[in-house]
């Protein structure tokens, strides 16, 4: 529930923009903070809510990131502006970072046999893609009938009932060792996620070469090289970069960010496309996703299935083939593009995307030592998180930079740029995917688990 909860709401705000732009008079770049403020935090706090529910107790911390979502969930409901909304998003996200990382590690320490680890995976995979398939459509039903404020409310007889669930079923479980809490690492991830996002989303209106850019990408880029040289000198680091040796546990890093990437940016431009270019309603773009939504829910659970029983290597080159293909689709949309060929371009960007979430899941922990989970679980779903704030954040600089007039004549031309991104981003899915599930990437893996076994 909490999964379904942080997925949905991941995707369900995106068919609500046009209504959110006309209703609190938003900017295109506005329509982007408000996807990508939620996403930062979120980003920016996984890995320290997985280390901290490790070290305080991973149903405590489940507990506490329920709640703080449900109640951000209800001011969002009630925010009165786009600044207002803004920050009641970003205290959603304060919730949410508790939730998928130490949700991903309760899994992994209850079920301790690896065939039925990695069918419970599957599952979590699954209700995952599921949720992200379903947000648009839900959405879409919830605008068209009741307003954009409804898109929260949905979120919080669903968190009243995920608590009293967590108090009643989930076990309470800690690492044996505690971590100690690393503030430098953590406010260095913070400034350089920031920093790029701001500058990538500002750089339309401000330009490339302003000193405001220049001096955020300046900024993004010595927050990184400062993190990389700080974390491998701290016995407890946010960050462990030793995790990077396990090809398999990079290449799942970058395919999140690929796959991710090209999801956020495919759903935020079609949001705006089938509503501000095509005219039609909220309902009606959510109907027009549901393919998206159907193919997600078929090939989730399966792409999980297929995981624990032929390992993750199938499932991701499929997905990262699919994923291009669908993006390639709309590399040529006009506003008079046939219903029936964009219908299809969902249907296989769908499927692609429904295939791709149980192995990057499965890889990322493959090899892993269990007192590790909480860790590299959050890392992983940082990943997919990094990935879906810049999707959205280069898709729109994209988008407004091509953009000669308002969005019902210019999107059709200033958006092909973008969509040749997405495509490029689920090539790139393939060609990581490859290169990362081999005998050698598993050989490297083997040795990364054994660092931790003898610094043990």
């Amino acid at each position: 529930m909490s999964l379904l909860l942080v997925g949905m709401d991941s995707t369900i705000v995106n068919v609500a923009l046009p209504s959110i732009r006309r209703d609190l008079n938003v900017s295109l770049s506005g329509l982007q903070w408000t996807i990508d403020a939620y996403i930062l935090v979120l980003a920016s706090l996984l890995m320290l809510s997985g280390s901290t529910a490790d070290r305080l107790g991973r149903r405590r911390i489940f507990q506490t990131g329920l709640v703080l979502f449900t109640i951000g969930s209800l001011l969002c409901s009630l925010a009165p502006g786009l600044g207002w909304l803004i920050a009641f998003r970003m205290v959603q996200a304060v919730g949410a970072s508790m939730l998928n990382p130490v949700a991903m590690s309760i899994i992994t320490n209850v079920f301790t046999e690896p065939r039925q680890r990695a069918r419970a995976i599957g599952v979590w995979g699954g209700v995952v893609g599921i949720s992200l398939g379903l947000g648009p459509v839900i959405g879409g039903v919830l605008v068209e009938t009741v307003g954009w404020r409804s898109i929260f409310w949905i979120n919080i007889p669903i968190g009243i009932a995920a608590i009293g669930l967590t108090a009643r079923f989930i076990p309470e479980s800690k690492a044996p060792r505690a971590r100690g809490v690393d503030a430098v690492g953590q406010i260095l991830v913070i400034v350089a996620l920031a920093s790029l996002t701001y500058a990538i989303i500002d750089a339309p209106r401000a330009g490339w070469a302003s000193p405001t850019i220049v001096g955020l990408l300046g900024l993004a880029l010595v927050a990184t090289v400062t993190l990389l040289v700080y974390e491998p000198r701290r016995i407890d680091p946010l960050l462990d970069l030793r995790f990077f040796r396990s090809a398999p546990f990079s290449g799942a890093t970058a395919i999140a960010i690929c796959a991710f990437g090209a999801f956020s940016g495919f759903l935020f431009l079609n949001t705006l496309y089938l509503q501000e270019v095509r005219g039609l309603s909220a309902l009606q773009a959510g109907l027009c996703t549901l393919p998206l939504a159907v193919m997600a829910l078929i090939f989730a659970p399966l792409s999980g299935r297929l995981v624990g029983a032929r390992g993750p290597r199938i499932p991701v080159l499929a997905a990262g083939a699919a994923m291009c293909a669908g993006g390639l689709m709309l590399t040529g949309l006009t506003r008079d593009t046939s219903l029936v060929w964009l219908l299809a371009s969902y249907v296989v960007f769908g499927l692609g995307f429904g295939l791709v979430n149980a192995p990057i899941t499965n890889t990322a922990l493959s090899g892993m030592p269990r007192s590790q989970a909480g860790v590299a679980a959050a890392v992983a779903s940082t990943s997919r998180q990094v990935g879906a704030a810049l999707g959205v954040a280069v898709v729109g600089s994209v988008l407004s930079s091509g953009l000669a007039g308002p969005l019902s004549t210019g999107f059709a031309v200033a958006s092909r740029p973008a969509w040749w991104i997405v495509s490029g981003c689920g090539l790139a899915v393939l060609g990581i995917g490859a290169l990362t599930t081999g005998p050698w990437a598993v050989g490297t893996a083997d040795r990364t688990a054994h660092l931790f076994d003898e610094a043990r």
